[in-house]
């Protein structure tokens, strides 16, 4: 079957883009943080919706499963194939161009394999702001963004990447195509099939492409860093700033001392510029589209509240457009500090901000006091309530040995705390693989049933990106 399938795949793309040696499929087979590594029949490049459409159908004739990938930027194993040496690949990067930029009616069309920067700056050229903006943005893809529902620095301000989303273009299970590239704000016509594919990695349809929305690009941005003692300080920081700048806050993040600790041990040059380097240090940026001027004001009335009323302890506004962008790359820069060390084990939470001083307080204790020694490493983004909580074994002891020994404990007590406090297992980075064992008690029977009920109905023979999010 598989000499068959790649006799036939071979009439839809040149040869040149269907990479079966196994050294030009290597760097498609293990995910961004290298803790899955899978096999592959071919790894295939289309560069059109239909050859991904031709493909797919011919995936459908065959039951030959595949997976759609992007920037293979995720963090759950979502983009990685199994390791039977019998799913196809289906790498979007060629899908690239951007089809429309339209001005008046404020939204960008473009396809799945664009980057995340370059849609940044080809947007900037025209006057617009994308706000989407994660990390990984010079090499992950605004698919992939879509199909993680990925949030980034400014959700709290723009919404996730399904906030961001009108209109899609869709690869169904059977090879069809849905034209869903409607720029409109208002369409109220049956079941939202746009937000259904958004955020199913892949599982009921490919997107191939998507109309976005933009925004006027702002005109000031003044960021600033501001030390709090504890997060009862850090959450009645937070609602000063929403009250008193409302719609100008655009980011509002948290990194732990642990956190920047470890990123001056990696990165010396990131050192903190507060004194001390406080329990929590927030990064607060403030943009603007009326003057410098009257964001700076506003900015430092802010802050001088803050310090009448005890929430801070120390602060300091970026001077130039230089000192804003060493802030961001403090907050940017825990994660590559985090794999410099070792291979943490991650958890992408929400909790509500109500509850979130009891699940740090609470969770804090309880790992410490199972596992002496052991190093969290708490940050994120705290405007929307997502905490990146991060374990890291005892200084000195072996990451990998730590890892496996009490990797489902650990989980299953922080997820335990999640619970209590009605949050979620998963923010921004989806469920992939990685949480896939645990979809089923987090979401409730009720629902977990109702995903596998999509699941068949949209993907009757399992063909799209099998065991990933719901098993059927």
């Amino acid at each position: 079957m598989s000499h068959d399938f790649l006799a036939q795949v071979s009439a839809i793309l040149d040869s040149k883009y269907i990479l079966i040696e196994e050294e030009e499929k290597a760097p498609y087979l293990t995910d961004w943080r290298k803790r899955y590594t899978g096999k592959a029949l071919a790894v295939l490049l289309p560069a059109t919706t239909e050859e991904v459409a031709a493909i797919v159908k011919l995936c459908a004739v065959t039951h030959t499963a595949v997976v759609p990938q992007g920037g293979n930027t995720g963090f759950c194993g979502g983009a990685t194939p199994d390791s039977s040496g019998k799913q196809v690949i289906l790498n979007l990067k060629r899908m690239n161009q951007i089809r429309e930029i339209d001005a008046a009616n404020q939204t960008i069309s473009l396809e799945a394999g664009c980057i995340l920067q370059s849609i940044q700056e080809k947007s900037a050229e025209k006057g617009f702001l994308f706000p989407l903006s994660l990390g990984a943005e010079g090499s992950c893809m605004i698919g992939g963004n879509l199909a993680t529902n990925a949030g980034g620095t400014n959700v709290l301000r723009y919404g996730n990447t399904r906030d961001l989303c009108l209109g899609l273009e869709v690869v169904t299970a059977s090879g069809e195509i849905w034209n869903g590239m409607k720029g409109l704000r208002k369409d109220n016509t049956g079941y939202d099939l746009r937000d259904l594919y958004i955020g199913s990695e892949g599982t009921l349809g490919i997107i191939t492409a998507a109309v976005m929305k933009l925004y006027p690009l702002p005109i000031s941005q003044w960021t600033t860093l501001a030390a709090t003692q504890d997060i009862d300080s850090t959450i009645a920081l937070l609602n000063l700033f929403q009250q008193r700048a409302t719609s100008l806050l655009t980011g509002f993040e948290m990194m732990t001392k642990e956190s920047l600790a470890l990123n001056e041990k990696h990165f010396p040059q990131m050192a903190n510029p507060l004194k001390e380097n406080p329990p929590y240090t927030i990064l607060i940026e403030l943009s603007d589209h009326e003057s410098e001027e009257h964001v700076k004001q506003l900015l430092e009335v802010i802050l001088e509240e803050a310090f009448e009323t005890g929430l801070i302890s120390d602060a300091v506004i970026a001077s130039n457009l230089s000192q804003a962008n060493s802030f961001w790359h403090m907050r940017e820069h825990i994660t590559l500090a985090q794999s410099q060390e070792g291979a943490n084990l991650k958890h992408d939470i929400t909790i509500p901000l109500s509850s979130l001083d009891r699940f740090i307080r609470d969770t804090d204790a309880l790992i410490k006091a199972k596992y002496p020694g052991v190093r969290i490493i708490n940050f994120g983004h705290l405007g929307d309530g997502n905490l990146h909580y991060n374990i890291a074994p005892p200084d000195g002891e072996d990451f990998k040995a730590f890892n496996l020994a009490n990797e489902k404990p650990i989980h299953e007590l922080i997820y335990g705390q999640v619970e209590l406090c009605n949050g979620s297992i998963s923010a921004e980075h989806g469920v992939g693989q990685l949480k896939l064992d645990g979809l089923r008690a987090h979401k409730g029977e009720v629902a977990h049933e109702l995903m596998k009920t999509l699941k068949k109905a949209l993907d009757p023979q399992n063909i799209l990106n099998p065991h990933k999010v719901v098993s059927i």
